[in-house]
């Protein structure tokens, strides 16, 4: 783990059925997996080659790690000090900020429309940056908000995230890009008739490919392939639990 402060640093999925998910993630995308050996807790590391990418943890029950999903860690500097500035900013804090021992302290949270992420401050010293395009990694992140406009404004005050281009999708809104100190790196854009949440594009070398291998193994498109500008063709998806996520390659 890193944590260059205000860009996402880590992945999380959260699984009723960890080794099922694991399977399926593994044939998709092509991950490896190994367990990371945390006392008291079964938690795997799905990695590209020899690079960690995610974390990959069973239901607990109980707050944030009760329902499925993917949880993306934004890096922080004082994860204690951003957790406070969240709840002043009417976010909500779900789990306070706790230490992982040799690892680092990190807290669960929401924006103020409800869309979860987390927060980590690590203790060692932050990798080098993935290439881009690289598969098994994530490139994308995208924010399905109620309010796009104020979601923006939050993450913009919390994290110094600055707009970059903005795309007009007619009547579903704007879908504004931001950037965290480079190139963009996600968008927010409206979905008023759904729980606000982020979604996270994994890059696969061929999406057709991928989406086959989606299907075979339980999961199924919600979105077909769209080129995007630029070239690249994305697809969302839902794994067998019902979890999204989407897929980006460089071809079809």
């Amino acid at each position: 783990m890193s944590t260059p402060s205000g860009t996402f640093v880590w992945y999380e999925l959260i699984a009723g059925d960890p080794a099922a998910a694991e399977s399926f993630y593994r044939t998709v995308i092509g991950w490896q997996a190994r367990d990371a050996e945390v006392p008291g807790m079964t938690y795997r590391i799905l990695s590209a080659g020899e690079r960690p990418v995610a974390g990959l943890v069973g239901l607990s029950g109980e707050g944030a790690s009760a329902r499925p999903g993917w949880l993306g860690y934004i890096g922080v500097d004082d994860v204690d000090a951003a957790s406070a500035r969240i709840a002043a900013a009417s976010g909500a804090i779900l789990h306070a900020p706790a230490d992982i021992p040799g690892v680092g302290r990190f807290a669960v949270v929401t924006d103020p429309q409800g869309a979860l992420f987390a927060l980590f401050q690590g203790e060692e010293q932050p990798m080098p940056p993935v290439p881009e395009g690289a598969p098994g990694h994530v490139a994308w992140h995208e924010l399905h908000a109620r309010d796009e406009e104020a979601a923006f404004a939050f993450y913009a005050g919390q994290f110094g995230w600055s707009r970059a281009d903005a795309l007009d999708m007619g009547p579903k809104g704007l879908y504004q890009m931001f950037a965290t100190g480079g190139p963009p790196v996600g968008g927010v854009m409206a979905s008023p008739d759904a729980a606000p949440f982020w979604l996270f594009y994994i890059t696969v070398e061929s999406l057709d490919a991928a989406l086959d291998r989606a299907a075979r193994a339980g999961g199924h498109t919600v979105q077909d392939p769209t080129e995007i500008p630029g070239g690249q063709w994305i697809a969302q998806c839902r794994d067998p639990e019902g979890t999204p996520f989407a897929l980006v390659a460089p071809r079809r």
